[in-house]
């Protein structure tokens, strides 16, 4: 990991411990994530997904604390995961949905969704043609960049994005990029923070820290 980041986490990973029957993964991990975005670095295999997924609370941590705005999630797991915002971009849950239609279930999960940013989001990723299609008929770029403008309306304490670009279109980077970094700047009463998980430091994002996994 870089520097240590500001004492003013927004969540604080204390001694987290995980591993596959034949892989290890973490032993020990600690880290603060501050307000602004983090980047999760990592080569295949090195435990990435799992590690967002363990951080959303939708993996069972056997050993180790997660505290999210105060919150573990040992003690309230609903409280905590009320706070965060993560979809698994291979999921196949919300494919009977139109894009309308998962924004509204999102909107019931955050009460801080803000439905007035969507038109600008949607248009901003190119969506606005694809948005009285189901999921399933979308390319798999489509989905994410549904997924994203979710992301973006949520206003979660907590955002953690598996690979953002993957599958998107340059114009769609570019619009990723300046509204992640607008968002990320922005003065709140609640701070937030975004987690992305990538193979490489995603260029004109400017990261608050950096955990590196290995290759």
């Amino acid at each position: 990991m870089n520097a240590p980041p500001p004492s003013d986490a927004v969540l604080q990973v204390s001694r987290l411990n995980f591993s596959y029957p034949d892989l290890p993964l973490f032993h020990d991990l600690s880290a603060k994530i501050a307000p602004g975005v983090t980047l999760v670095r990592g080569g295949d295999g090195r435990g990435k997904t799992t590690l967002l997924q363990l951080l959303a609370g939708q993996m069972p941590v056997k050993d180790g604390v997660l505290q999210l705005d105060g919150i573990r999630l040992d003690e309230d797991s609903e409280a905590y995961r009320r706070r965060v915002f993560y979809v698994d971009p291979r999921t196949e849950a919300y494919d009977q949905q139109t894009p309308p239609e998962f924004f509204a279930a999102m909107r019931k999960h955050f009460p801080a969704f803000d439905e007035a940013r969507l038109p600008a989001l949607t248009e901003g990723l190119s969506l606005t043609p694809h948005l009285e299609k189901k999921l399933f008929m979308l390319s798999t770029g489509s989905k994410r960049k549904v997924y994203l403008a979710a992301a973006f309306a949520a206003n979660a304490t907590l955002t953690l994005l598996d690979d953002p670009f993957a599958g998107l279109d340059r114009a769609s980077i570019n619009f990723f990029i300046q509204t992640l970094d607008a968002q990320a700047a922005l003065p709140r009463t609640g701070q937030q923070a975004w987690v992305l998980a990538m193979y490489e430091p995603p260029a004109g994002i400017a990261l608050a820290a950096t955990i590196d996994l290995g290759d």
